[in-house]
């Protein structure tokens, strides 16, 4: 079996093939060939919101059989420690045998603003050319230098809640050479970043909304990863107004832990969950429409779903297999 650290699945997960490959799985998903139990948490007695999540599936465009524990530890948030690690076990299909155990932290990371960027690629606008991204953590670092592979982004504009590491962020990913070209700088609040943005990456642990439909463009396509127990991102007119896509209706409206962004609306009868238009593996298919017309905003609310992870696995130990990367051990 291989073990494979963070600093490994960093460097031999590619963006780009991490992209497509997800297109395939959630492709797999949606037509029903994914085999993909629902999650199940252990929530710790002393805050329902801490638990420890675990997440297998199985993905037949890639063959690949995975399980994935994380951990989510929601006052972790603002800290050196994530809200969110884990770990992935990755098993030979045709064996069963244990194939690698491989950080997921990073994976998660990864293949959250992956999943964003092909949302993007198939709901954005063809000349979308300005982004905001809303966080300064590392899915919204992921989302910045996935949504660039995409759509032909001049213009980068990032928000936080501490102006400071705002700055640091916006730095950071300037440096990044995947952004090479794009201008991208530190806006002074969440509705600055948003006016007359193109796309919108929201990736933050906000209680009350970052995203509001007064702040939104005509056209613009959304993206919220967001989750907090105690509030949303997106508020109701944004829910209510947007076409409504997710990864997938059973896990979107199910999800373990709840999200309020879709909950909330629903509970209160503003949406019905008819109001989601459709899955991305649809989209993929061609078997639903996406954006009809350029002054339609289009919403993608993720919640995660375990092909995601074990799209991204199979690539990792691909790459790892081909480059002779990792620790082999016995168990």
């Amino acid at each position: 079996m291989l073990i494979l650290g963070q600093d490994d699945v960093a460097a031999l997960l590619d963006t780009d093939a991490l992209i497509d490959a997800l297109a395939a799985a959630m492709a797999d998903l949606s037509a029903g060939r994914a085999v993909v139990p629902a999650r199940t948490g252990a929530a710790l007695p002393e805050d329902p919101t801490t638990m420890l999540v675990d997440m297998p599936a199985y993905v037949p465009s890639t063959r690949a059989l995975i399980s994935k524990s994380v951990s989510v530890f929601p006052g972790n948030a603002g800290g050196p420690v994530p809200v969110r690690q884990g770990v992935m076990l990755v098993f030979d299909p045709d064996t069963g045998a244990p194939a690698a155990l491989m950080d997921a932290t990073w994976i998660t990371a990864a293949r959250t603003g992956a999943c964003s960027a092909l949302s993007a690629r198939l709901l954005a606008r063809e000349d979308a050319s300005v982004l905001a991204v809303l966080g300064t953590g590392p899915q919204a670092r992921a989302h910045a230098l996935a949504a660039v592979r995409v759509r032909p982004i001049r213009e980068i504009r990032v928000a936080g809640r501490d102006r400071t590491r705002t700055a640091a962020f916006a730095q950071e990913i300037a440096q990044e050479a995947a952004v090479s070209g794009a201008a991208v700088r530190a806006a002074a609040s969440y509705q600055e970043a948003l006016d007359g943005a193109d796309v919108v990456c929201a990736a933050t642990y906000a209680d009350e909304p970052v995203v509001r439909r007064s702040w939104i463009a005509p056209g613009t396509h959304i993206t919220s990863v967001g989750y907090n127990p105690r509030g949303r991102e997106i508020d109701d007119a944004t829910v209510a107004d947007a076409l409504l896509f997710v990864e997938s209706r059973a896990a979107a409206l199910s999800a373990v832990p709840p999200n309020r962004d879709l909950a909330d609306p629903i509970d209160s009868g503003l949406i019905t969950p008819g109001h989601v238009r459709a899955e991305l593996g649809e989209l993929v298919a061609g078997t639903a429409v996406g954006r009809t017309e350029d002054t339609q905003i289009t919403l993608y609310k993720s919640v995660g779903v375990a092909v995601q992870d074990a799209a991204a696995a199979a690539l990792v130990l691909a790459a790892a297999r081909e480059r002779g990367v990792g620790r082999k051990v016995s168990l």
